[in-house]
């Protein structure tokens, strides 16, 4: 029998479907990849010299990586650093390395420069601002007993701690002040709710106000829930000058200061 010239072709073999791990990214690196994004997380955090959000260090890699693959590996690093002299923290606009709080009166003569120091009105109002935060001037005025200087407020926001982030429906519109991530950040904070409670601060009654929720449209205006919602009432007649503004009206200025870094 004469065999065929030819052979038939094989049939197609249609390949399996890659088997992904349940609960796994589909976008999740090669296990032997992981060591080098580790490590080039680490060095872009060393050198940022400032917090680096999630988003921006997934930005690092091409394609971006996945938020939760970052998160994963940037918690290693924490652990790698822990009980280090230098730590690796999170806070409200990302993740940075810093010293231990111990270390930092040594880490603080690598600059000359003395860390600024602010009077009490300055920080009477800096707290009053991110506890009852949306706030006006009027509101801190009602609290406070005191006119709010003009150079205290433009203090704060020269520092970037406190912004405008909205008006106040009311006649004239004032301006509603809120405190700032850089707020958080310089204080190492994630979030408001870290803030010590009133109760751990200096009980110097200069935080109460009447019971009054503050208004759901400031709250979101804020961009973040108050720990202590305040709707405090304008005063009636006008409060008693502010030290702070002593330059602008010619009265001795606050004899009390406070050093911030």
């Amino acid at each position: 029998m004469t065999e065929p010239d030819t052979l038939p072709d094989p049939a197609p073999v249609t390949p399996e479907p890659a088997v992904v791990a349940e609960g796994a990214p589909e976008s999740a690196p090669p296990a032997g990849d992981l060591a080098e994004i580790k490590r080039v997380l680490e060095a872009a955090l060393l050198v940022a010299g400032e917090a680096v959000a999630t988003a921006q260090l997934a930005r690092l890699f091409d394609p971006p990586l996945d938020a939760e693959t970052i998160r994963k590996i940037v918690e290693e690093l924490r652990s790698d650093w822990a009980g280090r002299k230098v730590e690796l923290v999170q806070v409200s606009s990302g993740w940075r390395f810093q010293a231990l709080p111990a270390l930092q009166t040594y880490v603080d003569r690598l600059s000359p420069e003395k860390p600024p120091k602010y009077s009490r009105a300055v920080m009477e109002t800096l707290a009053i601002i991110a506890y009852q935060q949306p706030v006006t001037r009027g509101d801190i005025e009602a609290i406070r007993g005191v006119a709010v200087s003009t150079h205290v407020v433009k203090t704060l926001e020269d520092r970037q701690w406190v912004e405008v982030v909205g008006h106040r429906e009311t006649p004239g519109r004032p301006a509603l002040y809120a405190t700032t991530r850089t707020f958080l950040d310089d204080l190492g904070l994630r979030s408001l709710a870290e803030l010590p409670p009133l109760a751990e601060l200096d009980a110097s009654n200069l935080l109460e106000t009447p019971d009054a929720p503050a208004k759901a449209a400031e709250t979101a205006l804020a961009l973040a829930s108050p720990i202590l919602g305040s709707d405090a009432p304008t005063p009636a007649a006008p409060a008693p000058v502010e030290p702070g503004d002593a330059g602008l009206r010619g009265e001795p200025p606050a004899a009390e200061t406070q050093t911030f870094h």
